[in-house]
């Protein structure tokens, strides 16, 4: 990959218009998300991953606060924050630069990386080179394989990031990494606790691994139940919802990046992991615009708050053993990336400050 820094020159988007440019650059948060994440992102990452597979090469987009492509011995910590369907990632870095700063987090010994999944229509308006990776929509959020220029799943670039942060040439002294997402980002780091393949070149090496899932609209469950009226597992009637159980949803019709595996197993190594579960205390809306109402949606709750408790209760009962996971409500917050990523509970789990309660 060729890290570079530079910024193009502003005529890249001049062929898109002065009318495209006053809608991408309205405010990231501010618009409805179910009308943002169907028009193209306003800015698009300069600094590029080269992907090798045996069908070829693709560049992947992504924010970097440091050239990993030369040793950085004194980077302890990898902070990988996911964004959510607007695929704002520049949006993210920043939230993820203030949190670093909020928990007093040495800049120079933390490595910040926001990936940046882009839609087809990403690239049909940006003058981008053709290797770049683009999905059709928002597949990628579910491990789906890339439209062009190959058939790369989502979850294998996050499994190429983890590969560069495995190598002790770059990075001797890499003890902690951690996977943060809102909302949409919330999803992906949720699905790929439940899918990564490649996590074990990082705890092989004694690095510590984290998943940090805040306020996504919905969670990935291993069998056919759901919460009943109080919010506890019981065997979900299908005639209500025919694609209850659909991959993300569930465990049917999953994607070739995991259907190598049964659910038992998915389920076994996600049982494994540590997870920390952030909801708003005020994101309890079910009107909410960026909410998931699909009925599949619907079948684990009204709204995130109540969706975010059931899931952690049904993976609770699951596993009496016990579980290196936590589960917290953030007061007062609503559906609000910034606001989420910086609070007390975030940094506490990205950064290991103290403040919430464990």
């Amino acid at each position: 990959m060729a890290f570079n820094l530079s910024r193009r020159l502003a005529m890249k988007y001049a062929a898109a218009g002065a009318a495209m440019l006053a809608l991408l650059t309205q405010p990231a948060f501010a618009v409805p998300a179910h009308e943002s994440h169907l028009k193209p992102v306003a800015t698009i990452s300069d600094t590029r991953f080269a992907i090798d597979t045996p069908q070829g090469r693709a560049e992947f987009p992504l924010y970097l606060s440091k050239d990993w492509n030369v040793a950085q011995p004194q980077v302890t910590r990898a902070v990988i924050v996911i964004h959510g369907k607007l695929r704002n990632a520049d949006v993210y870095f920043r939230t993820a630069q203030n949190a670093r700063d909020a928990a007093h987090a040495d800049a120079d010994s933390t490595l910040l990386i926001a990936p940046q999944f882009l839609a087809t229509l990403d690239t049909r308006v940006h003058d981008e080179p053709a290797d770049l990776l683009r999905w059709t929509g928002d597949a990628w959020m579910g491990g789906e394989a890339a439209r062009a220029p190959l058939p790369i799943s989502s979850y294998a670039v996050l499994d190429a990031i983890v590969a560069r942060l495995a190598d002790r040439k770059l990075f001797p002294n890499l003890r902690h990494v951690v996977f943060a997402g809102h909302s949409g980002g919330g999803q992906v780091v949720q699905r790929y606790a439940v899918a990564a393949r490649s996590i074990a070149v990082l705890t092989k090496e004694g690095i510590d691994v984290r998943y940090v899932v805040a306020s996504p609209s919905t969670y990935a469950y291993f069998d056919a139940q759901r919460p009943n009226a109080q919010g506890v597992a019981a065997p979900f009637d299908a005639a209500q919802c025919a694609g209850f159980n659909q991959w993300k949803y569930g465990m049917d019709n999953r994607p070739p990046y995991l259907d190598d595996r049964s659910p038992a197993q998915l389920e076994a190594i996600y049982a494994s992991r540590r997870i920390d579960y952030l909801v708003g205390g005020a994101d309890d809306d079910p009107q909410q615009s960026a909410l998931d109402r699909s009925c599949a949606a619907e079948a684990q709750g009204p709204q995130r708050v109540a969706r975010a408790e059931a899931y952690y209760r049904y993976i609770q009962a699951r596993h009496p053993e016990g579980l290196k996971q936590s589960f917290h409500i953030v007061p007062g917050v609503g559906h609000d990336g910034a606001r989420m990523l910086t609070s007390v509970c975030a940094l506490s789990a990205m950064f290991d400050t103290q403040g919430c309660e464990q």
